[in-house]
């Protein structure tokens, strides 16, 4: 578990790069594409955000599952970045929404009401097994929870996990696939039907990279004192230098692993 002065420290950063978050991180279309595929032509979707920050993927829920079919809750700890999400969406002539804070294992909304719940890049965050009975009480019956993630040992085979020296050792709570899959299982209500891997084309520069890493694009970076950041900061460089030809053209590819529960 992360711990309370580690969560306020992310609060307080989010809150900062709220106006840029988008910028730091990179929105992948392929797994909203899958999501619009398993859920088929519905008609009106009612749907949660559970974690939804700045609104990176609320945009893409929009776009793809239909500005005029889906009515999407956003739910987020922080109001800055739920702020940054409402100018987003608004900037993008979207209105079907509504922002609450809330945290993960206790969503304001009724039970049975969702016709499907989002968690992108989140779960790491929460209190897995009680966001689990939460989601398992607001949807529906035939509805899906979709929950997009990196695991343990993705985040190993990342170019931060190969080459940011102690990154995988303070990156402690990411998922292994065996322990999140066991979760839903045991949870009344919820299915695993489907587990998939996306494997996901990335080319940055290392001055790119460098000012990821400096702008805590990841909250792992937290957890590094600041001399200590700086030190690896710097052998991230050359373990960069020596890996690849180009430090302007760094190409290689990232996992994320799609959870889709059926609602029983």
């Amino acid at each position: 578990m992360k711990s309370q002065q580690f969560i306020k420290k992310t609060q307080s950063h989010y809150a900062r790069v709220a106006a840029i978050y988008r910028s730091l991180r990179i929105t992948d279309s392929e797994p909203v594409l899958y999501i619009k595929g398993m859920i088929g032509d519905k008609g009106e979707i009612k749907a949660a955000d559970v974690g939804a920050g700045a609104g990176r993927y609320a945009r893409l829920f929009f776009e793809h599952l239909g500005k005029e079919n889906l009515f999407l809750y956003c739910y987020d700890t922080n109001e800055f970045m739920l702020e940054s999400l409402e100018q987003y969406l608004e900037d993008h002539g979207i209105r079907n929404y509504a922002t609450k804070i809330a945290m993960a294992q206790e969503l304001p909304i009724g039970d049975k009401a969702l016709d499907a719940v989002f968690c992108f890049n989140a779960i790491h965050f929460f209190n897995t097994p009680k966001f689990l009975r939460e989601s398992a009480r607001v949807l529906g019956e035939g509805s899906f929870l979709f929950i997009y993630t990196r695991t343990k040992t993705q985040s190993m085979k990342s170019i931060w996990g190969k080459h940011f020296p102690s990154f995988n050792q303070k990156e402690s709570d990411f998922y292994n696939t065996e322990k999140l899959e066991a979760e839903i299982k045991e949870t009344k209500g919820l299915e695993l039907i489907e587990t998939k891997t996306f494997t996901l084309a990335r080319e940055n520069s290392l001055e790119e990279l460098t000012e990821r890493a400096q702008s805590k694009h990841y909250s792992t970076f937290y957890l590094y004192e600041s001399q200590e950041f700086e030190k690896s900061l710097a052998e991230f460089g050359k373990n960069i230098r020596e890996s690849y030809k180009d430090p302007d053209k760094i190409s290689w590819s990232d996992e994320k692993t799609m959870y889709t529960v059926l609602r029983k």
